[in-house]
Formats: structure tokens, C-alpha cells, sequence
């Protein structure tokens, strides 16, 4: 396991479930969180999490607690099997990105009708396990105004998850009864929550891409989480004004001195003066965004990822710089509609590829005017996932499980405010 990975001792603990490549997963571990349980139903995603970091069960086998330094159990296979009764009060975050395709501008939008929703499987979850707090990952078509009264009851039943809903029955009916509840009825504090969505976008928090997301937290009302505090630790910490600032400035370009000076210039003749500088703040200037150069030149202490020469975009592993899943990949298109990364800006929303032709997603714009697909590996830069975690199956399973991925930076500055929350909870009781 990755030593960037590794969680401390920590009493701290967490389940994931729809887990599929591991990027949120990994984010809850690196914020603290020893994880307990995942569950994932996804063939080539349940080997890539074999591959880094969790023990795949035998099918009928029962999951138990793992100790300290061993890893978790896998259950692979549908959620609705899972009996997590076991995990009951120990614990303190269940995470998860239920399958978006139901509210993915790209699905077919039936929303709550699609078998694919994973919401009533992590309110079950939720009910059996009783967590402090809930993170739950999803795509922005959650907010689309044709969804706004959905999302609405999403929220509902998450904030009081142990009235079940009545098999069979239509939601707007158990939101009606949820809403009654609200107005009217006596819950005990620790069978309901306190819940908050947050429209992000990753670019705003370090990550080098542009990524549109819903994040919904809840936290156990038993425990009286500052709410407050919460939002301040998970305000945007990144800008595209202070990237510009940085072009103007030539801080920018100072780290990128490989740039030739035609492509500095091709690129500021498109980029706006800042009128205003943002602030994070307390006075503190905003950081700037990351760009696709970034990513490849390294963040986070990462090496430089080498270019894949053009006689090597032949679909075989070169060991370029000894980086697994750097290889080239021939006959990259662009023309309208279909347009590449640029460099020195964030890149594109990684897909999962189940949407039709992407728009250009995973093809880049090099600097001589030439372009190429980005390879699994820089496309794994742009989710943060360390250079070490192996991914599992054909190069398009690859990019499917980055592509439906929480960028790790993203998810770990969210799992590791709530940490902090809890902690502070904790210590005024």
C-alpha cells in the first residue's frame, strides 16, 4: 500500500460503498479514516481495489472488523446484499457516490424510476450502521430545476433516514409523510441528521481539472457538529483569477520555463486581465488553479511525467520513466465540437465514456501544434490519484473507473473537515 495512502492508528473509521476505482475511498484514508468495509459491484473496479488496497471476500463469506493493519474485506456484488448490521455504532463515516446515470446530463434522466439509484441502498446502509457522518459524491444534473423536488426528498430522507420508505410506494408520498415529520414530530437526535449539499467544482480545491459535482454531507444531530465551521473548511481555496494573475505576472510561466515563447503568446492573447484579486478569507490571497502542464509537470511532489514521442503511440507499454499506464494511443481526432485539452489550462471533465463521442476529453494539444490522447496515466494525474495506484483491465475499463472517480483532492479536503468537526464536537462534550 502507498505510504501517501497509508492512515495513521487512528480511531477513526469508515465504510465506501459504491466504491468503484477507489478515488474517494482513497481521499477518506489519507484524511484519517481507517477504513472498515467497501463494496463495490463493477468487475474491473473491484480488481483494481483488490490490486491496492482491500481483500476481495468469497462469495457467501461474512465480512468481520478488520484490525488495524489489515486491510479491509471487499464485498463484491450488489449492495442490496450487504447486511452491515455488524458495523452498527462503529462507524464514523459511510461514503459513497451512488451510480449517477439516473441525473447525469449524458443518462437518460429517469431519476428516481432508474434501477440505477444507489440512494435507498446507502439509506439502508445508514439505518444498519447508524454513522456520525455521511458523505455522498454526485453529479451537478442533481440540481437541474427538473430534479429540484427529488434532490429536495433526497434530502429529506437522509436528514431522517429511519422512516422508511414503504415498499412499493411512490416518493412524493414518504416525502409527504417526511415533511409532516419535520413540521410536527418528535425524532430522536440520534436517529436523525443534519444535512447540506455543496455544488463544487474540483478546479476550485487543487484539482487540475475542470469537475462540476454535487457533494451532500450529513452529520448525526446527537453529536451538535458546528455546521458553521464545516463551510469555512470547505471554502474554495483555488481560483482562475489568480492563475491569470500568475500568467500576467509571469509567475506562471517562471514554472513552466520549457514553454516556447510563441505558445506563452498564443495563450495570453486569450487570457483576461484580473480586475479583482479573490480572497480566501482572513486577507489570504486565493491559490491558482491548476492547469493540465501542472498536472503533468507534477503537483504534490509528483515527478514529471515524459512525453510520449509520436513513434510510440503504437498502444504498447514503453516504461517511459518507469510510469505504468503511459502509453500512447494512435489516430486522435479533433475538429468541431470535438476540441482538445490545452495545457495551460485545467483540463476537461474526465468522462466515464458511456456517454456517446466525447467532446475532446481525452485528446491533448502539445505545444508544437500536434495533438494526441492523453494516456491513462496523465489522465490519472488530472483525477489526483498517486502515480503507484494500479488500475485494473483494458485501457477504456481504465479510463471508465477514472472517469466515474472522486478526484482525490477533491474528496479529501471534504473528509478531512469532517474530521476536524467531529474532533471539535468531541471535545466540548
Amino acid at each position: 500500500m502507498s505510504k501517501q495512502r497509508r492512515a495513521a492508528n487512528t480511531k477513526r473509521t469508515s465504510v465506501e460503498l459504491f466504491a468503484g476505482g477507489g478515488g474517494l475511498a482513497m481521499a477518506v484514508e489519507q484524511a484519517g479514516f481507517r477504513p472498515l468495509l467497501l463494496n463495490e459491484f463493477a468487475k474491473r473496479a473491484c480488481e483494481t481495489l483488490a490490486a491496492n488496497c482491500a481483500t476481495p471476500l468469497e462469495e457467501g463469506q461474512a465480512p468481520t472488523i478488520p484490525s488495524r493493519n489489515e486491510r479491509p474485506p471487499l464485498i463484491v456484488g450488489d449492495v442490496r446484499k450487504v447486511d452491515f448490521e455488524y458495523l452498527r455504532d462503529k462507524v464514523d463515516v459511510l461514503a459513497g457516490g451512488p451510480p449517477c446515470q439516473p441525473f447525469s446530463l449524458g443518462g437518460i434522466a429517469k431519476g428516481d424510476e432508474d434501477d440505477r439509484n444507489g440512494f435507498p441502498h446507502m439509506f439502508r446502509a445508514i439505518r444498519e450502521m447508524r454513522p456520525k457522518a455521511v458523505i455522498c459524491e454526485n453529479v451537478r444534473g442533481l440540481l437541474r430545476p427538473s430534479f429540484k423536488p427529488y434532490f429536495d426528498y433526497i434530502k429529506r430522507e437522509l436528514s431522517l433516514p429511519f422512516e422508511e420508505r414503504a415498499e412499493g410506494s411512490d416518493w412524493r408520498d414518504h416525502d409527504a409523510i417526511l415533511r409532516h415529520m419535520e413540521d410536527s414530530a418528535h425524532v430522536e437526535l440520534d436517529e436523525s441528521y443534519d444535512v447540506d449539499h455543496f455544488p463544487v467544482n474540483a478546479a476550485d480545491f487543487g484539482v487540475p481539472q475542470i469537475r462540476n459535482r454535487v457533494i451532500a454531507i450529513a452529520f448525526r444531530r446527537d453529536l451538535g457538529v458546528n455546521m458553521g465551521e464545516f463551510k469555512k473548511l470547505v471554502r474554495s481555496q483555488y481560483s482562475d483569477t489568480s492563475l491569470y494573475e500568475d500568467m500576467h505576472s509571469g509567475a506562471y510561466w517562471e514554472r513552466h520555463p520549457e514553454v516556447p515563447k510563441t505558445v506563452r503568446e498564443r495563450v495570453m492573447a486569450r487570457i483576461p486581465v484580473p480586475q479583482q484579486t479573490l480572497q480566501a478569507g482572513e486577507g489570504e490571497r486565493l491559490l491558482p488553479w491548476r492547469t493540465l502542464r501542472d498536472a503533468l509537470k507534477g503537483i504534490d511532489g509528483q515527478p514529471p511525467l515524459p512525453d510520449v514521442p509520436p513513434n510510440f503511440l503504437d498502444r504498447k507499454e514503453h516504461n517511459l520513466g518507469g510510469f505504468t499506464d503511459h502509453i500512447g494511443w494512435p489516430d486522435a481526432r479533433i475538429y468541431a465540437g470535438h476540441t482538445p485539452n490545452e495545457l495551460d489550462r485545467p483540463a476537461k471533465t474526465v468522462k466515464a465514456g458511456v456517454h456517446g463521442v466525447p467532446g475532446g476529453e481525452s485528446v491533448m494539444l502539445l505545444d508544437n501544434g500536434t495533438h494526441r490522447y492523453m494516456t491513462v496515466r496523465e489522465t490519472a494525474r488530472v483525477m489526483t490519484f498517486p502515480d503507484d495506484w494500479q488500475l485494473a483491465g483494458p485501457r477504456g475499463e481504465k479510463m471508465r473507473q477514472l472517469g466515474n472517480a472522486v478526484p482525490v483532492l477533491l474528496g479529501k479536503t471534504f473528509a478531512g473537515a469532517v474530521a476536524t468537526v467531529l474532533k471539535d464536537a468531541e471535545s466540548t462534550k
